[in-house]
């Protein structure tokens, strides 16, 4: 069990929880005054169970002496099935009732169309639910809004399109399964508007997600150090139902503890469901992932399996100064893609300890980088901007650019070999060779990469990689899978075709070859060391 952060037992037990405007009363009383056409309770009440009305009680109980909120922004992290979007639907229907301000703005978002109507939906299926809740609002449908008649408060459902958001300044936002969203317009938006309004309140309830390198992880992260007392918020109150990754996700101990849902009666999810899945993600990796992430809330590195534990890889992370190194010998790993696409140079340099330094450096077209941040979810253009990515001027990597970089680093390093796949790279082969650069050619096969990637991941486990933390080649070692032929050989693939590992095929190549060369220039070392005695 993760015992850095700090626990939820606040939701559970009988601790007080300040109220001194009784701010937090009026709220429970308000939602529990609502309907629900799913509720089996007398006369379809909305079931408000002790979990959700704990958390209700400490964001809009909690008031300074001048009775504005305490907590201005919520982040909860809530496995699938434990009613996030009814409890979001009955905060937004709180917002257009007493927490309501004249004309003020009240949004929910959520990745797409389709799961930004949901909570759209349960707030209609409230509203009809009562004749007198009824009549005091206007529900649009085709607008996704609706509007508290008297007031002229209203409400509506967004998805991550930027341009229904901007201009935008909500008294609540509730933003739905962060996790999934890849496009960061709709999330600034909103961020921004909400700045621009008193007493503004943000409550982002989401599942756990994969990679790290997308707002939702930023989030996260940020969470577990308000949690765990590292950073001081108290205006960010974080929420977090997880599991620990050493756990047994077998364990329905473990399910009970991040499911809050499972004690309450009837008890949701299903867990007769829930055992299932299990049964079957015994025998699928990708299942087992897949279960971890949306019902235990264990975020997930890269690919639904990865090829190595990131956590391992993070412990490798060691301060790299490629300066310091300069003059030693090296070898480097090129992966050139298409054009259009991302392309990488690796350079290794074995130290005299034993490990091995390693820096990569990635290409991709200027004009693609929005393109593929929107389409990937990865921050292509803050890689730019810390370096690790070069920006290639107009619609095409620039060939010449990194054939520059190969010479600049020929420069500065004792270069041993230059290690390319023939495919895509004739041309700047023939014009290294030409300089007088030692080129050899790597075809990307399961024979030639057998070794490297043993090298690569012993390396790794041994803590001898040095990579200096580089997030755009951790992202692309965390998307790497690997498959096996019948003899037990290896190449790196990636899952997902938006899901680039061209860093870390790179990184493999110059790893491997370092190995290899590192070795031969010993072995020769020792000859001519022993025909002194022959």
């Amino acid at each position: 069990m993760t015992t850095s952060v700090q626990s939820n037992d606040w939701i559970f037990d009988d601790s007080d929880i300040p109220d001194p405007h009784s701010k937090g009363e009026a709220a429970v009383r308000f939602i529990r005054a609502l309907r629900h056409p799913k509720s089996h309770l007398p006369k379809n009440a909305f079931q408000l169970d002790r979990w959700q009305e704990r958390i209700i009680r400490r964001v809009y109980g909690d008031t300074k002496p001048d009775g504005t909120r305490r907590i201005k922004t919520v982040f909860a992290l809530i496995p699938r099935g434990n009613r996030k979007t009814t409890l979001g639907a009955a905060l937004c229907m709180l917002h257009l009732g007493p927490e309501r301000i004249p004309r003020s703005q009240v949004v929910s978002s959520a990745v797409d169309r389709d799961q930004a109507r949901i909570a759209l939906e349960e707030m209609t299926g409230i509203i009809k639910a009562h004749p007198r809740i009824e009549e005091a609002f206007q529900i649009q449908d085709t607008k996704n809004r609706i509007t508290h008649r008297k007031s002229g408060a209203f409400y509506r459902a967004m998805s991550a399109d930027a341009a229904t958001a901007h201009g935008r300044t909500p008294v609540f936002a509730l933003v739905d399964e962060l996790h999934a969203w890849k496009k960061r317009d709709l999330w600034d938006a909103i961020k921004t508007g909400l700045v621009k309004t008193p007493g503004s309140l943000l409550v982002v309830t989401t599942t756990a997600g994969i990679g790290r390198e997308n707002v939702a992880y930023d989030m996260y992260s940020y969470a577990r150090q308000v949690a765990s007392g590292a950073i001081v918020d108290e205006a960010f109150l974080p929420i977090l139902f997880e599991a620990d990754k050493d756990e047994d996700w077998r364990d329905e101990a473990v399910w009970h503890r991040v499911n809050p849902g499972l004690s309450c009666v009837p008890p949701y999810p299903d867990i007769d469901g829930m055992r299932q899945m299990v049964r079957e993600a015994e025998h699928r990796p990708a299942d087992r992932a897949m279960f971890q992430q949306l019902h235990l809330n264990i975020w997930q590195d890269g690919a639904a399996e990865p090829a190595w534990d990131m956590a391992i890889w993070d412990e490798n992370c060691s301060k790299l100064d490629l300066s310091a190194l300069e003059g030693r010998q090296a070898w480097i790993g090129v992966d050139l893609s298409k054009r259009i696409d991302l392309s990488a140079c690796a350079i290794a340099i074995p130290l005299d300890d034993g490990r091995i330094a390693l820096h990569v450096q990635s290409f991709t077209p200027e004009r693609d980088i929005r393109r593929r941040a929107d389409e990937t979810g990865a921050p292509y253009g803050l890689w730019r901007d810390q370096g690790y990515l070069t920006a290639c001027e107009g619609d095409t990597i620039n060939i010449k650019q990194i054939e520059e970089y190969i010479l600049d680093l020929a420069g500065r390093f004792q270069i041993q070999e230059v290690a390319f796949d023939r495919w895509h790279a004739q041309d700047v082969m023939a014009s290294l060779e030409g300089a007088g650069l030692p080129v050899a050619e790597f075809p990307q096969n399961i024979a030639t990469f057998a070794k490297p990637v043993i090298d690569f991941e012993t390396l790794m486990f041994e803590r001898k990689l040095i990579h200096g933390g580089n997030p755009l080649l951790r992202w692309a070692v965390a998307n790497v899978v690997l498959y096996t032929d019948a003899s037990g050989n290896r190449r790196p693939l990636k899952e997902k075709s938006v899901d680039k590992i061209d860093p870390a095929v790179a990184a493999i190549t110059a790893i491997g070859r370092a190995v290899a060369g590192a070795s031969s220039l010993s072995m020769y070392e020792t000859a001519s060391e022993d025909a002194f005695f022959f």
